[in-house]
């Protein structure tokens, strides 16, 4: 009981603690002018607070160390924290140059990889001929991974509940693991950023009652979770909690729409990191969801794909059968993006059935 008690008081702890604190936090950044204000590509009507990372970070960080994180091997995970959470405050304040983001981005990758140890050495067993070694690619392939998946979820930021739903149930898909094993440490590292974002979603995410969101992750959430997120990716499959393959499934919904937006750009001529309205949940505002259904369906699908990967790993499904599956959902993807406009005639389609 004395070993449980902890593992079901901070994870509540964090959410109360989130709970109360977005409020506070959102009247003082209303009273300073620290809001995101409705215009271009954005479809909010009022100006909002971007305060959810500002708040989510430091209250994870505070309650990992009082409830025992250790020092020694979460500094650097911490420190990242730190850079890209400053980082993405000072952008949503003062939209900083996009090659100051990328040289934070790189910076906190760099600090989890090198001097915290979260590196991808192997694959795993892809395609059925033995396990992929990295080699000495493994330190700048690691950190590509990192920003990557920064951006990935900093893009997907697009709709109310959208970037916290879906990092909460990666969040959730890498914990399963953790409980099943009995490895507590990183269980309740999980759970207490997991709550957090809970937190977080019940100002964000639309619900019966709340039409829509009052406050937003902002760049310093949706990066940090970006981070949080390749961090515990890279952490639980190099001590071989996960399956390189699951942790791919996992987070298979941010990875894959952003290179289905990569690939859309090039193929069109412009540069990748373009912004426009065509990731994966435009397809469903565009074909006449509404923004609450819309984040609900992504996030469950979300929560699909990452039940294939570690159902698919514990029930004993050989690697290469996840990752060509995987492969070919990612190609079918890609595929669809090319074709915005079939996209929605299917999200049509559905809607109309």
């Amino acid at each position: 009981m004395g070993q449980i008690l902890p593992l079901i008081a901070f994870p509540l702890l964090s959410f109360l603690t989130v709970l109360v604190g977005v409020p506070v936090a959102r009247r003082v950044a209303l009273r300073f002018g620290y809001v995101d204000k409705p215009g271009g590509r954005k479809n909010h009507d009022s100006p909002t607070p971007p305060i959810g990372g500002l708040v989510i970070i430091p209250t994870f960080i505070f309650l990992s160390l009082v409830s025992g994180a250790s020092w020694a091997t979460q500094w650097p995970f911490w420190l990242a924290l730190c850079v890209i959470a400053l980082a993405g405050a000072l952008d949503d304040r003062y939209a900083i140059r996009p090659r100051w983001k990328f040289i934070a981005q790189f910076t906190a990758a760099t600090i989890i990889v090198v001097c915290g140890g979260a590196k991808i050495v192997t694959l795993g067993d892809l395609f059925g001929f033995g396990p992929v070694w990295l080699g000495f690619m493994h330190i700048p392939f690691s950190i590509i991974a990192a920003v990557l998946l920064i951006n990935a979820i900093n893009l997907i930021d697009g709709l109310d509940g959208l970037a916290g739903g879906k990092s909460f149930v990666a969040l959730f898909w890498m914990a399963v693991p953790c409980a099943i094993l009995g490895m507590w440490v990183p269980f309740l590292s999980l759970a207490l950023l997991m709550m957090a974002v809970l937190g977080f979603l019940i100002y964000n995410m639309r619900h019966p009652f709340r039409e829509r969101a009052t406050v937003f992750l902002g760049d310093a959430g949706s990066m940090s979770l970006g981070l949080a997120l390749a961090w515990y990716g890279m952490s639980l499959s190099h001590s071989g909690i996960i399956e390189p393959i699951a942790v791919a499934w996992i987070l298979a919904l941010p990875i894959m729409d952003t290179c289905a937006q990569f690939a859309r750009r090039v193929a069109q001529g412009r540069h990748p990191f373009d912004a426009d309205r065509n990731h994966f949940h435009h397809h469903f505002i565009n074909a006449g969801v509404d923004v609450g259904n819309a984040a609900g369906v992504i996030t469950a699908i979300g929560f699909l794909l990452g039940l294939i990967g570690v159902g698919g790993m514990f029930l004993g499904v050989p690697e290469p059968v996840l990752a060509y599956l995987w492969i070919a959902t990612l190609f079918a993807h890609i595929y669809m993006s090319l074709r915005p406009h079939r996209f929605r005639r299917i999200v049509s389609a559905i809607i109309r059935k």
